[in-house]
């Protein structure tokens, strides 16, 4: 597997700190119904292991569960960004690149450009995993990161009509209670990223929260070949 350059930056969403989430859809041009698309970025502590950090990025939300699941297209890149200095610069990334059935995971690595270009880090391996279908299939490294890759239940809750008519002037009483929403995205699915990797392997963090967990500086990418 060759080095490949990856010049054109397609979407961008950005966590900072960890215990944090963060949900955008379809704002960078070229994304639309490919796994190019960031919906929504995830990064909170593991619950097993205080140790651990778990990332989760979903990519492309419209996959409806009557429909055939998506796939992840093989020209794009998505890359989880880790700032540790506190410039907004990313100085280890964490990238996952599919190849037919299988997704490929690489770093947490010092990039070798940051910003809109970037390079497989194919020197730097952090494991694989059989993309899921129906079934979930994760995998565990050596160095105890676990990585999985595959459609998933969106998780993002958001009543999408209410939120048209409280933009456009209709709802006067503005957002509904939770019992009273609906949660347009239930039954949808995601196409979904996830790594867990000890916090040992992100460098050092930007310091610590309230509550005493780990803070970094985090964002994700997407990439397309050129």
């Amino acid at each position: 597997m060759n080095k490949t350059k990856l010049l054109f930056g397609l979407g961008i969403l950005a966590v900072v700190g960890i215990v944090l989430v963060a949900a955008d859809h379809i704002d960078a041009p070229g994304t639309t119904n490919n796994t190019a698309d960031i919906a929504d970025f995830y990064g909170f502590e593991s619950p097993s292991n205080e140790a651990n950090t778990v990332f989760i990025v979903d990519l492309q939300t419209n996959v409806m569960p009557d429909l055939a699941y998506g796939t992840f297209d093989e020209d794009v890149l998505t890359e989880i960004n880790i700032d540790t200095t506190g410039d907004l610069i990313e100085d280890m990334v964490i990238q996952a690149l599919p190849r037919g059935d299988t997704m490929y995971f690489f770093g947490p690595a010092v990039p070798t450009a940051t910003g809109l270009n970037g390079e497989v880090l194919v020197n730097n391996p952090l494991g694989k995993v059989a993309i899921s279908a129906a079934e979930a299939v994760t995998t565990t490294t050596d160095d105890g990161v676990s990585l999985f890759a595959g459609p998933r239940q969106d998780a993002f809750f958001f009543d999408f009509g209410q939120f048209n008519k409280v933009i456009g002037g209709e709802a006067p009483e503005g957002f509904l209670a939770a019992d009273q929403a609906v949660d347009t995205f239930d039954g949808s699915n995601t196409m979904s990223l996830v790594v867990e990797i000890p916090n040992a392997m992100l460098g050092e963090a930007m310091g610590t929260n309230v509550i005493g967990v780990n803070v970094y500086k985090t964002w994700v990418t997407t990439n397309r070949k050129q």
